[in-house]
């Protein structure tokens, strides 16, 4: 998102605070919910003793610090691709010269960006769960309802998502402004009561923590990185609202509540040992339950908007960076390009956490699932932020050691702590990981096979235009603009309407389109002209990853066009190849298939393009990869 002079007005600055506290922190900001009471679950065997409840605060607090605060706010923030964040945008970042360790570090970001789409089937499921559970602690008899109550909530969610996030982080905004305030009332009521809680500040009660539980001590921090799980979709979502907003919320607002909330509910332990089943309701008056679970379901519901969007943005860099196929996007905003919907995503979210809902039940039971993708992808941002550090910055490798180091450190004891959970339902985030890398990745590789096999077919220029320059070949008024997957060669649609239709336009435009590793270009980078003689000509189109490849747009702004593209007299001639699998290829033959069934229902070339129905013409091919 680049910078403007009505962004810098103080008015445009709170008014984007406070979509991303609608839309970015609502995930980090439910985890008081569970977090807390998951790291004394049945399986961990831990009592409330001070020095269990301090420690756990103590690495909750450094958590915060460390993981939210300084690695993703003050540094990988920085990392931005003209405004744009994501795994996915720091992996177009970075450019080792190495073929191999470039090859290394793109399969680590498509993997990484893959595990996201696990965690935004789970974050739903889990923060709207955990809140729905709170009736139970004013009334117990209301168990049975509480899956049929989510499943209400989650459709309710999904069906509002076409909005957009302007709209609903408008809406959503002022629900987290009272939600992070009830936390930190809650939070200074109970430390009031126990202000000693406050000690756990230091460190040295995280080191007595593990120095008393030993390996016990160790998985507990599984359950202690989900108030850590919001992280990656704040970097996710940092298109939709620019990273000034996100970082000034978080210091004034969201980091202070979380804190008190946090050690609100230790103190409340220390002095009601048996509130451990749900610390967060019954640490509330109870005539204020009914309303904390209202709102508390109000949050969780926007909770799951920060995945979602960041799922809608990541989705989007995919299609444009080459690794997913093409896929109708929707703009919910005319000031911000980052605000974006995918009808097709929002769905098969939807009846994900609907799913895992059905099959887990409880939010205890989703926990288990929880984290094991978040922290892989988190350990692989922190290598690819190395990368991109020593390439673009020129950090000196002490530099980058003394950065990556700790962090990775602390991203891999999470991940060996949450690793344990995969029988007990960290298998899915994992299988939904795998299934979209293997997805992604047969897309990248098919496109190349298919791109080699028709750039095997096509027709060399020179001899091309040597058969114009014969006159044989019929020449008809008008423009025609044949779309070519090459910057050389004649595309296989030409040959196809010189074979069938015998005749060639007075104009004819070879037109490529490329998506740049950048967000954004500048209109004097779009384009290039080529005159290739014989009424021929050459056109390349450049696009940022995150701008809409609109191409009748982008022809009507040419500062300067040796063809005229009048809309009576210009036809679009787009390929449409029929793939048949073989094994004539080193692809793999399930490969082939799935790219294939990829490619059938990937959306239409025109719709992608924007262009025009009427002045548009397909030319049907078979090919066999």
């Amino acid at each position: 998102m680049e910078p403007a002079p009505e962004q810098q007005s103080r008015r445009y600055l709170f008014t984007l605070s406070l979509g991303a506290l609608g839309v970015v922190y609502g995930d980090i900001g439910t985890s008081p919910l569970y977090a807390f009471r998951e790291c004394f679950s049945a399986e961990h065997h831990l009592t409330p003793t001070p020095t269990n409840v301090l420690g756990i605060l103590s690495l909750i607090f450094w958590s915060l610090v460390i993981v939210i605060s300084i690695k993703y706010l003050l540094f990988v923030m920085r990392a931005d691709n003209r405004g744009e964040g994501g795994i996915l945008a720091l992996m177009s970042l970075v450019r080792p010269r190495r073929s191999m360790r470039r090859t290394s570090l793109l399969g680590l970001g498509l993997f990484g960006a893959a595990l996201l789409y696990g965690d935004g089937m789970i974050t739903p499921a889990i923060s709207v769960l955990s809140a729905i559970e709170g009736l139970e602690v004013a009334a117990p008899k209301v168990e049975t309802y509480v899956v049929p109550l989510t499943i209400i909530v989650l459709i309710a969610l999904f069906m509002v998502q076409k909005f957009g996030t302007a709209k609903v982080g408008a809406a959503f905004g002022p629900v987290m402004v009272v939600w992070f305030a009830t936390l930190g009332v809650l939070g200074v009521w109970h430390i009031l009561k126990e202000p000693a809680v406050l000690r756990a500040i230091l460190p040295t009660y995280g080191y007595r923590f593990f120095a008393v539980n030993h390996l016990t001590g160790f998985f507990v921090l599984g359950a202690v990185f989900l108030v850590v799980t919001g992280g990656e979709a704040l970097y996710a979502d940092m298109g939709h609202f620019g990273a000034r907003p996100i970082r000034l919320a978080w210091f004034s607002y969201v980091f202070p509540a979380l804190l008190l909330n946090y050690f609100g509910q230790g103190a409340f332990l220390l002095h009601t040992p048996a509130g451990i089943k749900q610390p967060f309701f019954m640490m509330a008056p109870s005539w204020s339950l009914y309303p904390l679970v209202g709102l508390a379901t109000l949050a969780t519901v926007i909770a799951s908007q920060a995945v979602i969007s960041g799922a809608f943005s990541l989705t989007r860099q995919a299609v444009q960076l080459g690794y997913l196929p093409r896929i109708r996007v929707r703009h919910t905003s005319e000031r911000e390009i980052g605000q974006i919907y995918i009808s097709s995503i929002n769905w098969v979210l939807m009846i994900a956490a609907i799913g895992l809902v059905l099959a887990f039940k409880r939010s205890t039971n989703l926990a288990a699932a929880y984290g094991v993708a978040v922290t892989a992808t988190m350990a692989v941002t922190t290598m690819l932020f190395a990368a991109f550090a020593r390439e673009r910055w020129h950090w000196t490798y002490g530099r980058v050691s003394l950065f990556m180091i700790p962090l990775l450190t602390i991203d891999l004891a999470f991940f060996g702590a949450n690793i344990i959970k995969i029988a007990d339902g960290g298998w899915f985030p994992l299988a939904v990981g795998i299934l979209i890398y293997s997805m992604m990745s047969t897309w990248r590789i098919g496109r190349r096979v298919l791109s080699e096999k028709l750039a095997a077919q096509a027709m060399s220029i020179d001899d091309f235009l040597q058969q114009l320059a014969t006159n044989k070949i019929p020449r008809v008024p008008g423009t025609a603009i044949f779309m070519s997957r090459h910057s050389d060669g004649i595309p296989t649609t030409l040959l196809h309407n010189i074979k069938h239709n015998k005749v060639v336009h007075k104009n004819v435009v070879l037109m490529t389109v490329e998506t740049e590793d950048r967000s954004h270009l500048a209109e004097n980078e779009r384009y290039d002209w080529k005159d290739l003689g014989q009424g021929v000509y050459r056109l390349m189109l450049h696009f940022g990853f995150m701008e809409d490849q609109d191409i009748p747009s982008v022809l009507e702004r040419l500062a300067t066009q040796p063809v005229s593209f009048n809309s009576m007299t210009t036809s679009y001639f787009l390929g449409r190849e029929t793939l048949i699998p073989t094994r004539a290829t080193k692809m793999a033959i399930w490969r082939e298939h799935i790219f294939a069934w990829m490619m059938r229902n990937s959306s239409s070339a025109s719709v992608f393009f924007n262009l025009p129905a009427n002045q548009v013409i397909e030319l049907g091919a078979q090919v066999e990869l």
